[in-house]
């Protein structure tokens, strides 16, 4: 008596969401030239992503003075501005980004008090 080979479909297997998608910040900064104002905020900016978003942020520096009609995009008023596109709300931050807790607090990686 010959017997079928059994062959057992597997469930498809279980996606989870994404979560790079929602665990990866999109910051975009906003400067104008190479002022020291804009270079402390990309320096005081890259250390916190080293240090508080490891491997989970992407920075893209825009500047104005180069491309000054993406300013009306974010709604850029003063510079240098740091506008954090995902995750989603949108934040602002304005400045050198020295202090860092405000940082922090800007981009919801620590709780407002």
């Amino acid at each position: 008596m010959k017997t079928k080979p059994t062959t057992q479909k597997s469930a498809p297997p279980k996606v989870k969401p994404t979560e790079a998608k929602s665990d990866t910040f999109v910051l975009r900064l906003y400067v104008a030239g190479q002022t020291p104002k804009s270079v402390a905020a990309f320096v005081n900016l890259k250390k916190i992503c080293e240090e508080h978003l490891s491997g989970r942020y992407k920075i893209e520096v825009i500047d104005l003075i180069e491309k000054p009609q993406l300013a009306a995009g974010d709604q850029i008023l003063a510079i240098p501005t740091l506008v954090r596109k995902l995750p989603e709300p949108v934040r602002k931050i304005i400045g050198d980004l020295s202090n860092t807790e405000r940082v922090l607090i800007g981009l919801d990686l620590l709780p407002r008090e």
